[in-house]
């Protein structure tokens, strides 16, 4: 398994769980410094992704980008695939694609979390449901063009109220083809929905694709009261050996924050 560690460059986003808020330039330092592998892009758009810069930083530290997120898309201009208009339906899906696009450049999956949107009053569920799946599968096939898959995020019922939990989102996944899409579990949202958090990521088996490490209270893994060795467990029965991202709030401050989680990572992993 390997650590990673969010940075935001969505001003709109600040109070929200991004562990740097001071720029790529910091973010890829102060990580190669504490000993992660790679870095967790929240930007604002695709034009904020500028690869050569990134795969330079990439270099220079010797780190990955574990993934790009696209909820700046809800963030900054509530867009969403599920919206009852098309329009916005139709620009949520091409700002998706084009994170798609460069995050494939550097190597990495993009995620749909908050994006996703929810079913709204006078739209159907299954007509939402078909929506999402149509989104899901064009995020799928342009991934592909760069042999990476797409990531999609369960959150919690304050949230959305499409997929709240794991193998319920997995078994949508199956039924509707979407082999290249993997679960991102965030354990923050699991804490909230989940009955059982290792059983739930051994269910997952090879459908989990990505892992948001975060602890119960949506602080650094040792702020709260979520069992790490039971869920490393889980991860190891399932041969997991993808990322434990630290999508985390900046507590007690960034730094902190970062020093925890790779302490954590380092004791739960050892």
């Amino acid at each position: 398994m390997k650590s990673a560690i969010t940075v935001s460059l969505v001003p709109e986003a600040l109070g929200g769980p991004f562990v740097f808020w001071n720029g790529l330039q910091d973010a890829f330092a102060q990580s190669a410094a504490l000993g992660f592998d790679a870095v967790e892009i929240f930007p604002p758009s695709a034009d904020a992704i500028e690869v050569g810069p990134i795969r330079a930083l990439m270099q220079g530290h010797d780190l990955s980008v574990a993934a790009v997120g696209t909820g700046a898309g809800w963030v900054k201009h509530r867009l969403h695939l599920c919206h009852p208009e098309v329009l916005v339906r139709q620009q949520a899906k091409a700002f998706i694609l084009e994170i798609v696009q460069r995050a494939g450049e550097l190597g990495a999956p993009a995620i749909l979390g908050s994006m996703q949107g929810r079913v709204e009053d006078g739209v159907e569920v299954a007509q939402a449901m078909d929506w999402l799946a149509e989104g899901l599968a064009a995020a799928e096939s342009a991934a592909a063009n760069f042999g990476t898959v797409f990531l999609y995020e369960p959150l919690n019922r304050y949230e959305t109220n499409l997929f709240n939990r794991q193998l319920d989102a997995a078994a949508f996944l199956a039924e509707r083809g979407l082999h290249r899409v993997g679960i991102l579990a965030d354990l923050f949202h699991m804490n909230i929905e989940e009955q059982d958090l290792p059983t739930t990521l051994r269910g997952l088996g090879s459908k989990l694709a990505h892992l948001h490490f975060a602890d119960s209270n949506r602080r650094a893994v040792g702020f709260g009261h979520t069992n790490g060795p039971a869920i490393i467990q889980a991860l190891r029965d399932i041969g997991y050996s993808g990322y434990l991202s630290a999508e985390v709030l900046p507590l007690p401050d960034s730094r902190s924050a970062a020093e925890r989680t790779i302490a954590s990572f380092r004791a739960l992993t050892a």
